[in-house]
């Protein structure tokens, strides 16, 4: 019986000198700050793979940074962008109104968490939803402060990278932030102190938020408590749900809104549509982008009525707000998102993914300190050693230039940038990710005998 066709094809060394030249001019042509992870130039795309301009085929883990749920250029999302350029590609929501716009808004509020009349707000990118969030707090509480969390990422805008962690990589030579912003720890059990389980690190961190509350800010001066039910950018930290539900009762005894920054973690990422439902715990406002799209740029503000209609008519809105394609394109990227059967998929190739990473780390104790994550959205994190936790972020580096060389796409993460996270499309075949595997095995072993040489 012949084997599997591979879904990794390889036709010159990656980089190949077609995407070599590509790349060349996007560094002549883009500032250095824009960031590149890759030194790839792709050309077309389907599902799980990625072609380049010299016609290697790679398998993506990275999914666009998770954009991509629902896969490259799922026929649906297609079809529904074809149709719709035929008819109006553009013409601002705050001009007129067009269907795509109000089915998607309709569609969003049936599907948001919450037993309650709702509203939503649709924007551009995740950045802007978590700032039009806390404007919709601001305005409907007559507050000004906000509460983020050590380690979130929340956009590149003057306001979210105030809210943002990561100094060294976000925030650098950017500043002054905007003010109103209270950091308060933030719960990653791996890190927790020598001598203190799971359980007692995660109680006395729900009890230290009486803490912060008194000595970091006021909850009468609180508008929003913005968190990641997953940390994304942070490395793939799953909030534990005691700390939510202790967020909910706090929000609700002093009037601050719970906001629940879903734009990584949100669309079926972790095996639910919104990564909160594992908890159980319902915000009032939620947001949600990258693969609400299917590959199209939108965001979205979902929440509360009362709450959503706090600011002043005009108060809100931009010129591509809205945008019938992207609308269109959401839609499509819904109906396949929200299905219990695309669900239980994602929640299957999460245990297939986790039982694979847990299989390495025991291969590489020393150098994978961690797996963790919810559902299918995994990351490892590496270590220079297992008793100290020294973040390694050479072996990182390595690895994900060694992945890439095999026609693998894997990305960082993490606080400290020594994380691998896995994002790929919840479309994949259990073939490709168990071939995907198989490629970062022999990268990670590859990297672990250079680095002990």
């Amino acid at each position: 019986m012949s084997s599997p066709e591979r879904a990794i094809r390889l036709v010159t060394e990656i980089p190949g000198p077609k995407s070599r030249a590509l790349v060349a001019r996007r560094d002549a042509a883009v500032p250095r700050g824009a960031a590149r992870l890759t030194p790839i130039a792709i050309e077309r795309a389907h599902g799980a793979l990625v072609t380049d301009l010299d016609g290697n085929q790679l398998l993506d883990f990275a999914g666009g940074i998770g954009t991509l749920a629902v896969g490259h250029t799922p026929k649906a999302v297609v079809d529904a962008l074809h149709e719709q350029a035929e008819r109006i590609l553009h013409m601002c929501s705050i001009v007129a109104t067009l269907e795509p716009v109000v089915a998607l808004c309709e569609r969003l509020n049936a599907l948001a968490p919450g037993d309650f009349e709702k509203r939503t707000l649709l924007m551009n990118s995740g950045a802007e939803a978590v700032e039009a969030a806390v404007h919709i707090a601001r305005a409907s509480t007559g507050r000004q402060g906000v509460v983020v969390f050590e380690g979130a990422y929340h956009g590149r805008t003057n306001l979210t990278l105030a809210m943002t962690s990561k100094f060294n990589l976000f925030k650098k030579g950017y500043g002054p932030f905007a003010p109103e912003v209270y950091r308060f720890p933030f719960i990653s059990a791996y890190r927790r102190p020598a001598g203190m389980t799971e359980d007692e690190w995660v109680a006395w961190q729900v009890a230290s938020l009486d803490h912060s509350f008194t000595a970091t800010v006021d909850p009468s001066h609180v508008a929003a408590v913005v968190i990641e039910p997953v940390l994304g950018e942070g490395g793939f930290i799953p909030v534990p749900a005691p700390f939510l539900r202790r967020l909910r009762e706090l929000c609700d005894l002093h009037g601050m809104l719970l906001v629940f920054d879903e734009v990584q973690s949100g669309m079926g990422r972790t095996g639910r549509l919104w990564a909160c439902e594992h908890a159980g715990v319902v915000p009032d406002l939620v947001v949600t982008a990258k693969s609400l799209g299917g590959g199209m740029p939108v965001s979205a503000v979902v929440g509360r009525a009362s709450v959503m209609d706090g600011p002043h008519p005009g108060g809100l809105g931009g010129t591509y707000s809205g945008n019938p394609m992207a609308c269109v394109a959401a839609l499509a990227a819904l109906d396949q998102l929200a299905s219990p059967q695309f669900l239980a998929r994602a929640t299957a190739l999460g245990e297939r993914l986790r039982d694979g990473l847990l299989r390495l780390q025991a291969e590489h104790p020393r150098l994978i300190g961690d797996v963790r994550g919810l559902g299918p959205m995994l990351a490892m994190e590496l270590v220079q050693d297992p008793a100290t936790r020294a973040p390694w972020m050479q072996a990182t580096q390595g690895i994900n230039a060694a992945t890439l060389a095999r026609g693998l796409i894997t990305i960082r993460a993490g606080l400290y940038s020594n994380c691998v996270r896995f994002l790929p499309p919840l479309t994949i075949t259990d073939a490709e990710l168990d071939e995907g595997l198989e490629v970062l095995s022999d990268a990670v072993g590859a990297v672990v005998r250079e680095l002990s040489a």
